[in-house]
């Protein structure tokens, strides 16, 4: 007998309410926009479409695709063997960092190439630059110690039309730095951005891995597949998320007038205590923690600043002002 398709909630309620991902995933629109993404679609064993997500194949041509109809992405690809992230995941990070903005500037979002926002750590696939510039129109640069990688990021700027003048990339040349040597001290940055590797050990990183595909395929995997956890300095660095968040708490504090908002990803809620003290030491002026959610997994974005009430009112009435973009009713922008 066969499996009956299984009812899929239309919606994915725990995304942000402006994410275009929310809905499931229209593969008829996405192979008519990529054709090369139908040898990936085939039914799963409830009769519904989808792709294998244990196939980093299937998973990079789905990005490509979701890029391409979602983003003007004309042109997108990664090296072997580099992080091929959720496409969902990232659009969130950035909604809710528009309504961060938004909160501190008479409920409206900031938009447009003045407002500017930096990517530390952009990888080669470059992705959080472009739904930025597509949905609110910021400006991005994005630092990266990895030169492959910051030469793929260069290339998929090169080669899009819609990212050209938006998008400018550093080489972070000491490794142990995060915001040294990625911002200028004379500039001016509206927010930071940064998702930092995870994990403490090399094996830590493919323990978790090997779960995360053992999971997908629903039995033990013995073995990593190329592309499907990324490289080293995209998935751990010594004493993992928790010690690189805490670095850079501590050289924001030496920027905290030229940002207004500071933020990272926090993969693990046991680190957020530690961060937390480590903001009280900085004396970090205001501290924000954003709850964000993709399927079963739970995630959180901790934002600090350091510009006290006047400063904070300065920067909004100097920089945002007419660069603005009413929420409506519903939240959408």
């Amino acid at each position: 007998m066969e499996k009956k398709k299984k009812e899929i909630p239309q919606e994915k309620p725990r995304l942000h309410p402006r994410n275009q991902h929310r809905e499931r995933y229209d593969f008829k629109k996405l192979i008519a926009a990529l054709p090369a993404l139908t040898e990936f679609v085939l039914p799963n064993k409830y009769g519904n479409d989808s792709i294998d997500f244990a196939n980093p194949e299937a998973v990079k041509t789905l990005n490509k695709a979701l890029l391409k109809v979602h983003y003007d992405i004309d042109y997108w690809d990664i090296p072997e063997g580099y992080l091929c992230p959720p496409i969902p995941g990232r659009a969130d990070y950035i909604h809710h960092i528009a309504d961060l903005l938004c909160s501190n500037n008479y409920g409206k979002i900031p938009t447009g190439d003045k407002i500017i926002c930096l990517d530390i750590g952009v990888g080669a696939n470059c992705v959080y630059p472009m739904i930025g510039i597509k949905e609110y129109g910021w400006s991005f640069i994005g630092s990266e110690i990895d030169s492959i990688a910051l030469k793929s990021a260069q290339a998929i700027v090169d080669k899009n039309p819609s990212l050209k003048d938006k998008i400018e990339l550093r080489q972070q040349m000491e490794p142990k730095d995060t915001i040294y040597g990625a911002m200028r001290k004379e500039e001016k940055v509206d927010v930071t951005i940064c998702n930092p590797p995870f994990h403490s050990s090399p094996e830590e990183s493919k323990e978790s891995s090997l779960r995360k595909l053992s999971n997908l395929k629903g039995k033990k995997v013995k073995e990593v597949t190329l592309n499907f956890g990324g490289k080293n300095s995209e998935l751990w660095c010594e004493g993992g998320e928790r010690k690189f968040i805490m670095g850079m708490i501590r050289e924001s504090k030496k920027f905290g007038e030229s940002c207004f908002w500071f933020s990272s990803l926090v993969s693990k809620q046991t680190n957020l205590k530690a961060i937390y003290e480590s903001l009280e030491k900085a004396e970090a002026v205001k501290v924000e923690t954003i709850p964000m959610g993709q399927g079963n997994k739970s995630s959180r974005i901790v934002a600090w600043t350091f510009l006290d009430a006047a400063q904070q009112k300065e920067w909004k009435n100097t920089r945002w002002k007419e660069l603005t973009k009413p929420l409506s009713e519903d939240g959408n922008a």
